[in-house]
């Protein structure tokens, strides 16, 4: 089964989630947004320590990738 990607649904998702967040962050108080953007940034770095793949790796798959998609 393969899915299809509309793009212009998936910017017109993504713009109207910005503007979601950007409301939230000026209607609630620095201290919960702020507090809420740390503990976002402290998961990625975790995750990103967690990571199994090393640089070298991660490009060897993305190369791969795009001889997949442009044969």
């Amino acid at each position: 089964m393969e899915l299809k990607f509309d793009r212009e649904q998936n910017q017109s998702e993504r713009l109207m989630f910005i503007r979601r967040y950007s409301e939230w962050v000026k209607s609630v108080p620095n201290e919960v947004w702020s507090r809420q953007q740390a503990s976002l940034i402290n998961s990625f770095l975790i995750s990103a320590k967690n990571f199994q793949l090393d640089r070298q790796q991660y490009l060897v798959m993305k190369e791969r990738s795009k001889k997949t998609e442009n044969p």
